[in-house]
């Protein structure tokens, strides 16, 4: 069961981007199944490390399209980005150090930020870039 469902209103109209915020919400649906397994928790800090580190290239890219187009929302939209992925460092230093990972949680972040994420920054980005 997917966890995220592409919506072409995720389009911000930048093959690149558009590319890999599919490439991302294919990431979490795998992680999302994945964690739902047996035995899945020995993973988790692999599962983890995985999504930030494909998360963190992501936003590079997005951060570096919105500083050569001199996108006047840049400082809000990066704020944005550091948050998740400081909840998403957070998740990963409470698994180091209660050996405790709450799947349910953290799908539904994953899925809030990115729907409200992809709707509202990125949608405003889409507008702008036009």
């Amino acid at each position: 069961m997917s966890l995220i469902e592409w919506d072409d209103r995720f389009s911000v109209g930048v093959a690149s981007v558009d590319y890999e915020h599919r490439g991302l919400i294919a990431l979490v649906n795998a992680i999302h199944d994945r964690l739902r397994r047996p035995g899945a928790e020995d993973a988790v800090p692999d599962f983890l490390g995985e999504i930030y580190a494909r998360i963190s290239a992501h936003f590079a890219l997005e951060e570096r399209l919105m500083q050569e187009k001199h996108y006047d929302h840049y400082t809000d939209h990066k704020a944005d980005h550091e948050r998740l992925l400081e909840e998403i460092r957070d998740m990963m230093d409470d698994y180091e150090d209660n050996n405790f990972f709450n799947e349910q949680q953290f799908s539904e972040k994953l899925q809030t930020w990115f729907t409200e994420h992809f709707s509202t920054h990125d949608a405003r980005l889409h507008r702008n870039l036009d």
